[in-house]
């Protein structure tokens, strides 16, 4: 089987899988290092798994936004926090890092030392 014909196969197995790359190397008979290779250096069939792994995302955000519709409060509070950043639903964690524990010792210690 040619390559063209190996990678449209890839393809086909790796859209009926959502994106699943380990299980279209199976399907097809090739290592997960090879479908890297042929990304890397043929632009057409990286832009075309891309084309899939964009289908795949627009069907799990079908599926989020149906959650949302039934009410799921989960899928509300995670969809507020990814798309609603702008309007304020992000969680801030403020941390107090001092850097150098030294640094507050020297500011304790005295200009100068009377002997």
């Amino acid at each position: 089987m040619k390559k063209k014909d190996r990678q449209e196969l890839f393809l086909k197995h790796f859209r009926d899988s959502h994106g699943i790359v380990s299980y279209a190397c199976q399907k097809v008979g090739i290592t997960r290092t090879c479908y890297y290779k042929w990304r890397e250096n043929d632009p057409k069939f990286k832009e075309r798994a891309e084309e899939v792994e964009e289908e795949t995302i627009d069907v799990v955000e079908s599926k989020l936004l149906s959650a949302i519709n039934n009410d799921d409060l989960t899928a509300i509070i995670f969809y507020l926090k990814t798309k609603g950043k702008k309007r304020g639903y992000v969680e801030r964690v403020e941390q107090d890092v001092n850097v150098n524990p030294f640094e507050s010792l020297m500011k304790e210690l005295p200009d100068k030392i009377d002997k």
